[in-house]
């Protein structure tokens, strides 16, 4: 009976002990899912990838939507990253209860870990082919001097409050360490700056080519290098445990960068030479390979006792940035790694920020201490070694405040020191809030230090215009600047160059910059027995200087920030630039070109203030052929008159550049001027046409013979005013060219006595006789005239009565009689019809040339609003009523030189 007894219990034991371990067992979600009723929000460990692509989603729209307002406050991106990851995290969303549970359990995070540490890796690598260190060594003396200076006193002041930190919070840490490598880390945490970070905003306060931006980044390359290995030592000292194994680890991780160097680094640039993706972009063999380095050179340093991060740095650094190589591979890749990567990683950061934590007043005192050392140990040491250096106060102390931007680099440099023990939770909450703060801190801080007002002053004092006190420098009895000898004079004209544009731009700057050819058209009949050998020869004129400036978009891509870094090489090989300098060159113009790449809302700023910094007579602006901002090479559809003039981001910049001149300034409106005349109707029917077959289709040929006829004619309407004034002159200057002809026709309102014929019209055209003009005296509000002044009527007498001699038979005069002031539009439309429209077909091109501003139109101007209306603002009333009407001449609208904002 007993034994029947001990046997029945001992079965019931095992019965139970089995059912409990199967029950406890990991079971395999449903397969059908949310079908049979699964919560797809539980984590399964044998299916991980649900709960990932979960929290991946959460990470990733938060930071999203937390980025949209913080970037109009001029914050970078990775501010957003950290808030959010703050706000998902035991600060915030984890006091709900069953929220990171059900979202981020603990099981969970090693795989959320593992994805985010090797986006890491990849960005450690983009990272370090942003840092150009030919930067530093074209810059050494003042990079060193600003790079130490900013290194030493931060160090300094960290070991200092590293002691406190350490004997105050020694309970929290969660393994022993020794205070040496404490203070190591903390001295590397606070002099450690933020070089990707760096590069964005300079960016975006457009400092990136001033002394201080340039001063910044080569500073800060060097700042960037020595800090990572700072924090390889620091890491290698923990990672090992006696100070030999440490040593060992320094020396093999030394040996490395030598064999990369030196071995890895000419082999792999003489691969990429050989295969062209050096001189073409990286083929995708060529990425393959990159990224297995980067997976080496990582797995090497990680299994030394230096994180994995330093592995993928060094490959960034060997490499090669000639060719834009290195900008081509960060297009490849950085897409994927800054939108899906880096969120997860910065948010995991915010996931161990708990705020909580900071809960008395010694805490937050020691918060406050961090948040001061950090500042005051780059602006102090930074500051005094570039005044050292010869910078100006407000210069130095700029550079000071960039240089204690600490960004996503310190926020990796915390993480690796909370992995690796050296952190506890508290501290790190510390160290995060100071990251946080300097970072913010950082654009409004050298926005009030370096503001425009202080560039241009500083601008125009390097010039040997204004002494420091503001006050004019007059040369007293010295040399007059020859730009003073004949101010109308155009001989500097800055062009804003765009692919499309470029063939009217060439054959504008060849009639510009004269020619000496003897084939001159004349409106005069050649005679019998008369011989082309009579005509004299044009003499060559002096150069004309043209500054050709294209602009590009900047992004919040990493590879757009480094084509900024790298303007200068860009300049010098992008297609566009040198095409437009060997032509100008070709033809005799003295020429300079440059990149610049910026915002889109900055393009008419950029395109002004390099205006005067050049001091330019004319601004060009060409209109844009598909009617977009930006440059669509592939835009091969024809567009519609309505889509050309009334895109809303072309108009607002036209418009910009227009209201903020303080140069003389004209938009071109190309419809064919020495090239094909850009298709703007869809479905136009063809003059001819035939039915293709095989054989035709290899016969073909697209061949397009040379020009017969070089010749151009230039239609101006005057009507007075000052922008009318500034286009009489541009106009004549053009005139001297043999291959122009001109026709003036006078705009003058019809007095009340009968004298015009019907339709409002009295002509003298292909007159040349001295008829005088005589000045109406009609009040302002009754006509669309202004007063005209006598110079200008003094110089149309004189064109009238005695042409120059260079000019004589090529500009032929009108007088226009309008009855009314509605009436101009139409009788402007029908003149550009019947004098160049028919021309058109036969020669080179014509164009019809336009004041901007009749202030007398102002009623008519106002009229409407939308997309039209916009349109009217930018070109006038009467450059609106020509640009729409669809005339086949080209069109050019002058805008006066004023004081900009007019």
């Amino acid at each position: 009976m007993a034994t029947a007894t001990v046997t029945q219990t001992v079965l019931s034991t095992v019965i139970a002990a089995s059912t409990s371990a199967a029950t406890a067992a990991p079971s395999a979600p449903p397969q059908a899912g949310v079908l049979e009723g699964a919560n797809p929000s539980i984590y399964h460990p044998k299916d991980p990838i649900i709960t990932f692509i979960i929290q991946a989603s959460i990470i990733i729209i938060f930071c999203r939507l937390l980025y949209y307002p913080l970037r109009y406050l001029g914050q970078p991106r990775v501010i957003s990253e950290v808030i959010g990851g703050i706000v998902l995290g035991p600060s915030v969303m984890a006091r709900i209860p069953g929220f990171q549970a059900a979202i981020f359990p603990e099981a969970s995070i090693p795989n959320l870990n593992n994805v985010a540490n090797l986006g890491l890796i990849f960005f450690m690598f983009i990272t370090a082919l942003e840092v150009d260190l030919r930067l530093f060594i074209e810059n050494w003396k003042i990079a060193l001097s600003v790079s130490v200076a900013g290194l030493v006193l931060p160090f300094a002041m960290g070991c200092g409050i590293a002691w406190g930190i350490y004997n105050e919070f020694a309970s929290d840490m969660v393994k022993e360490i020794n205070f040496g490598v404490f203070a190591l880390f903390v001295g590397t945490a606070l002099a450690i700056t933020a070089f990707p970070v760096l590069c964005r905003i300079l960016t975006e306060l457009k400092l990136l080519h001033t002394s201080v931006g340039v001063t910044t980044l080569a500073a800060g390359v060097g700042n960037d290098v020595v800090g990572w290995i700072l924090l390889a030592l620091c890491v290698s000292l923990v990672n090992n445990a006696s100070g030999l194994s440490a040593l060992y680890a320094l020396l093999c991780c030394l040996a490395w960068i030598l064999f990369l160097f030196y071995a890895v680094k000419p082999a792999f640039i003489w691969i990429l030479r050989r295969n062209g993706s050096l001189q073409d972009g990286p083929s995708p063999g060529m990425v393959t390979l990159t990224l297995l380095l980067v997976m080496a050179s990582s797995f090497f340093t990680a299994i030394i006792g230096v994180h994995p991060i330093f592995g993928a740095f060094l490959i960034g650094l060997i490499c090669p940035h000639e060719g834009g190589f290195a900008i081509k591979l960060t297009q490849k890749i950085e897409d994927f790694v800054g939108v899906f990567f880096l969120p997860l990683y910065f948010a995991l950061s915010g996931l161990n920020t708990n705020i909580g934590l900071l809960n008395d007043g010694k805490v937050w005192s020691y918060v406050v201490a961090i948040i001061l050392l950090a500042f005051a140990g780059k602006i102090i040491g930074s500051t005094v070694a570039a005044r050292c250096c010869g910078l100006f106060w407000r210069e130095s102390a700029a550079i000071g405040v960039l240089m204690s931007c600490k960004g996503l680099v310190e926020l990796i440099v915390l993480n690796i020191g909370l992995q690796a023990g050296i952190l506890s939770p508290r501290t790190f909450t510390m160290f995060v809030i100071m990251a946080l703060v300097t970072t913010v801190t950082t654009t409004p801080l050298t926005r009030w230090l370096y503001p425009y007002w202080y560039q241009q002053k500083l601008l125009r004092y390097r010039r040997g215009e204004i002494d420091m006190d503001g006050t004019p420098l007059v040369p007293d009895g010295g040399p007059v600047p020859i730009d003073n000898l004949n101010p109308t004079q155009i001989r500097r004209v800055m062009l804003y160059l765009r692919l499309d544009s470029l063939p009217g731009l060439f054959t504008f700057t060849a009639l510009l910059g004269g020619t000496t050819e003897k084939n001159a058209p004349s409106s005069k009949a050649v005679t019998e027995g008369s011989s082309e050998a009579d005509d004299p020869v044009v003499p060559t004129r002096k150069h004309l200087e043209v500054h050709g400036l294209r602009i590009m978009e900047l992004t919040d891509r990493t590879s757009s920030v480094m084509q900024v870094t790298e303007g200068a090489d860009l300049s010098e090989s992008d297609p566009i630039v040198n095409t437009f300098r060997t032509f100008s060159q070709l033809n005799g113009v003295a020429v300079s070109g440059r990149v610049a790449i910026v915002p889109t809302h900055s393009y008419a700023e950029t395109l002004t203030d390099q205006a005067s910094t050049i001091s330019s007579d004319l601004v060009l602006i060409p209109w844009s052929n598909t009617g977009s901002l930006t440059e669509d090479q592939f835009a091969t559809h024809p567009v519609t008159a309505q889509q050309r003039f009334t895109d809303k981001a072309h108009l607002d910049f036209v418009n910009g550049a227009l209201f903020r001149a303080t140069k003389n300034t004209a938009v071109f409106i190309d419809n064919g001027f020495g090239s094909k005349r850009p298709t703007i109707e869809p479905n136009r029917p063809s003059y001819l046409t035939r039915n293709m077959s095989v054989v035709s289709m290899r016969s073909a040929k697209d061949s397009v013979l040379p020009l017969a006829n070089r010749t151009h004619h230039l239609l101006f309407p005057f009507f007075g005013g000052e922008d009318d004034r500034v286009a009489l002159r541009f106009v004549l200057q053009l005139a001297k060219n043999p291959l122009l002809t001109v026709t003036i026709a006078h705009f003058v309102r019809e007095e009340n006595d009968g004298t015009a014929t019907e339709g409002g019209r009295n002509s003298t055209e292909g007159q040349n006789n001295a008829k005088s003009v005589a000045v109406t005296a009609t009040p302002k509000g009754n006509s669309f005239l202004d007063e005209v002044d006598a110079e200008d009527m003094d110089v149309l007498s004189k064109l009238r009565t005695a042409p120059p001699e260079e000019l004589a038979g090529r500009v032929e005069f009108q007088e226009i009689m309008c009855s009314s002031d509605m009436v101009i539009t139409k009788e402007v439309t029908e003149l550009a019809g019947k004098t160049v429209a028919l021309k058109t077909r036969k020669n080179a091109g014509d164009m019809v040339v336009i004041g901007r501003r009749h202030p007398k139109l102002g009623d008519i101007a106002n009229e409407g609003a939308g997309s039209a209306y916009d349109l009217r603002r930018t070109l006038g009333v009467v450059g609106e009523a020509l640009a729409m009407g669809g005339t086949m001449a080209s069109l050019l609208v002058i805008q006066a030189a004023s004081t900009g904002g007019s």
